[in-house]
């Protein structure tokens, strides 16, 4: 029972390690997409308050974009094939 119980802690230890390197590697990719398109965004002297139609689109491509080549990175890596 005692072994049962080192085993069941260890499980446990381990899947909180994941789950911190999961959520570490979350906040590094929001971080870096929010750096990525802010530079490409948003001009460097503010004007206004809010974001203009043109700086609200082009964020909007940018995420898109961003999300899609995450995607495919993440697949190809998933996979044993080379990429085409």
């Amino acid at each position: 029972m005692a072994t049962n119980n080192v085993a069941n802690n260890i499980g446990k230890e381990q899947i909180l390690e994941i789950a911190k390197s999961e959520m570490e590697y979350r906040v590094e990719l929001f971080n870096r997409l929010t750096k990525i398109c802010f530079d490409k965004c948003i001009e460097k002297r503010y004007k206004e308050s809010e974001l203009n139609m043109g700086e609200n689109s082009c964020i909007d491509r940018c995420v898109s974009k961003y999300w899609q080549a995450t995607n495919l990175v993440g697949q190809l890596l998933g996979s044993s094939r080379p990429p085409m």
